[in-house]
């Protein structure tokens, strides 16, 4: 059984419904295990314990959330050496264009190292029901590239 992670940060709720809807989609394969889990209580073990994640945030101030900041803090230097090469994806709630945000978590995601499997799915603005399909396709595919051992 492959382990997907979802941790994302989310205050006002729409983050929180996308990563609802990325979690649902990659339910949908078999032989996946989801967990979703809010930044500010995932921890290393967490990240350890995943096969891929998937990063949700929203945009704050042209970059990703402190909350999900506050994940990458605590867990970049215990995870180091430990998952070379993790697959994930990213997705973002922008008011602007979201482009701070995606580039922030690359440059860390990068450094822990991990490798970047789909682009980036910005929602701008309140979420569409098309938005809330992409990410639900998000999720369906990161884990049919885990279930299919792709990445």
């Amino acid at each position: 059984m492959k382990r997907l992670l979802v941790v994302f940060h989310s205050q006002g709720g729409r983050l929180a419904g996308l990563a609802d809807a990325v979690a649902r989609g990659a339910s949908r394969e078999e032989g996946v295990e989801v967990r979703a889990v809010r930044a500010l209580e995932a921890g290393v073990d967490d990240l350890l314990d995943a096969d891929a994640v998937i990063f949700g945030t929203p945009e704050n101030f042209g970059f990703m959330s402190g909350g999900l900041k506050d994940f990458f803090d605590r867990t970049f230097y215990p995870a180091q050496g430990r998952i070379d090469r993790m697959p994930y994806a990213i997705f973002v709630v922008a008011g602007n264009d979201g482009t701070g945000a995606v580039t922030s978590i690359q440059r860390i995601a990068r450094g822990y190292p991990m490798r970047e499997v789909a682009d980036p799915v910005v929602v701008r603005g309140e979420p569409t029901p098309g938005d809330v399909v992409r990410c639900e396709e998000l999720g369906q595919t990161i884990a049919a590239g885990l279930a299919l051992g792709i990445f």
